[in-house]
């Protein structure tokens, strides 16, 4: 008797249901993609494309690798030609183009997901098995795979070995083991296979006030928070939030570390400017990562710098194009570069260094944070931005590269309201969202 194999978009189907509500899925090949297009819009899946788009968002390809090698991404789904029973898989070019050329793409999308699944055709063209003991093909990812879902079956994979879990209907474990190029064991609860997908929408990411947005962030939690020269760009009613809540022993990162209550740019007479200063009074900063940490007049020094004085808060003084790079690296999922800024200063003090090129270079490492407390002009539901002036300053790029970002904007709408080309920061790296109060100023 011949047993039917599951259809293509059969396949897709069941690769359909390993996505959660609101989780960010990079897609590639055929039935991976199909997969992709059966997702409800209502579940706020976000979709990254090997076409440079994520969901309805264009992106460039060094966005693109950033979101993944930052570890943002909850699932790939790769179409592939071959998996080992170790979770290695070649991808669907290296039948066609044997050797060392491997599909670039592929790397990418296995080694930035936390999870890894496969589809492909259980068999060959000529029958022979796709799902083996080793690989005869060139790897595109290493012992990253933990599903392999194909027309006959769906494997879990683990430390030690392969699990089938689900049958196509009318199959059993032994039909599925005589055409399998690699041993497994069958599950105790072996059942055909699930098309089922969970249900549910994502939790909102709109907060009711500040303070409920920032009521997880503990003491010793280090702190992205914008500042340029005056006020503008930084997230006033979220610096006030914090130091109400008083949050203790913080490592904050910002280009200032609060020069804008002395430099007064902008700021309307009798008013004072509210920045970093307020968390630096309050007692709650023991170290300040940043480029301008103390007052351009030495007869105004600002607070961090008197705190500073007194030893009451340790500095990591960094150059400012350093520290953007620093940000973004931290973001992109780069843990260190080298650079030729501070070669040869008290900023290369105990750091690496490298000739390149004839020129000595100095190791820096990327920065991340428990949380960033950004600014913006206008916020989606989603947590898509759009910035206004100087609020773009560090916001864009310090989003990224926090566990959880936190922005507060002064109008928040529905998606699709906002310009795709205009969205600067795309809501996978935002995980809060909190609309000003009418009337709060960044003054005091």
């Amino acid at each position: 008797m011949t047993l039917d194999r599951l259809q293509a978009r059969d396949v897709a189907r069941r690769a359909a249901s390993e996505i959660a509500p609101g989780s960010v899925v990079a897609v590639s090949g055929e039935w991976s993609v199909g997969a992709a297009d059966l997702v409800p819009e209502e579940k706020g899946v976000w979709l990254l494309r090997a076409g440079g788009t994520l969901s309805d968002l264009p992106i460039n390809a060094a966005d693109a690798g950033a979101i993944l090698r930052g570890g943002n991404v909850d699932l790939s789904i790769l179409a592939a030609a071959q998996v080992d029973s170790n979770g290695s898989f070649a991808g669907y070019h290296a039948t066609d183009y044997p050797g060392p050329q491997g599909h670039a793409g592929l790397v990418d999308l296995a080694s930035g997901a936390r999870r890894v699944v496969t589809v492909l055709p259980h068999s060959g063209a000529d029958g022979s098995p796709n799902v083996v003991s080793e690989l005869s093909l060139p790897a595109d990812g290493v012992r990253c795979v933990d599903t392999i879902i194909t027309d006959v079956a769906v494997f879990r994979v683990a430390d030690d070995g392969l699990t089938l879990a689900e049958v196509a209907p009318g199959w059993s474990a032994e039909d599925v083991r005589a055409i399998t190029g690699a041993s497994f064991a069958a599950a105790s609860n072996l059942r055909e296979t699930n098309f089922d997908t969970p249900a549910g929408k994502p939790p909102s990411k709109v907060y009711a006030d500040g303070p409920s947005a920032i009521a997880d962030l503990p003491d010793g939690a280090t702190v992205f928070i914008d500042g340029f020269g005056g006020p503008g760009g930084m997230a006033h009613y979220l610096l006030v939030s914090l130091r109400d809540r008083g949050s203790r022993n913080l490592t904050i990162v910002s280009n200032t570390a609060g020069i804008a209550r002395v430099v007064s740019f902008g700021t309307p007479p009798g008013r004072t400017a509210i920045d970093h200063s307020v968390l630096v009074e309050n007692g709650q900063v023991a170290k300040a990562i940043a480029s301008f940490p103390v007052s351009p007049s030495v007869s105004r020094p600002s607070e961090f710098e008197l705190a500073y004085r007194r030893g009451e808060c340790d500095l990591e003084l960094v150059p400012q194009g350093t520290l953007a790079e620093r940000l973004r690296a931290g973001g992109a999922g780069i843990e260190a570069f080298y650079t030729p800024t501070g070669a040869g200063t008290l900023i290369a003090e105990g750091k690496e260094s490298r000739m390149i090129d004839g020129r000595e270079h100095i190791l820096e490492y990327g920065l991340r944070a428990d949380f960033a407390l950004i600014r913006a002009h206008r916020a989606d539901t989603r947590g898509n931005l759009v910035y206004r002036g100087t609020s773009r300053n560090f916001n864009a790029v310090m989003a990224p590269a926090a566990r959880v970002t936190i922005v507060e904007v002064d109008e928040i709408v529905q998606p699709g309201d906002l310009d795709p080309e205009a969205v600067v920061t795309p809501g996978v790296f935002v995980q809060r969202i909190v609309r000003r109060p009418d009337g709060f100023t960044g003054y005091e």
